[in-house]
């Protein structure tokens, strides 16, 4: 299985990076293999957290009337 995931290097030398997607949990990592290994470690937990069964998703649309 592969992940995409968005990262950077921080002024001190860090990688900061968040699989694509769950934007909202960052991790880090000394080196670009060390980042790799904490996403992998955050996807796994990230599994463990979710549901079995994730319920379809629909999505709606209202009418707002001018105010």
């Amino acid at each position: 299985m592969e992940l995409q995931y968005t990262y950077w290097q921080e002024k001190d030398g860090w990688f900061l990076g968040y699989l694509n997607d769950y934007p909202d949990h960052w991790t880090q990592g000394k080196n670009l293999k060390e980042l790799e290994e904490m996403l992998a470690d955050l996807y796994d937990l990230e599994q463990e957290e979710q549901p079995k069964s994730i319920p379809e998703r629909k999505i709606g649309t209202i009418t707002l009337s001018p105010a």
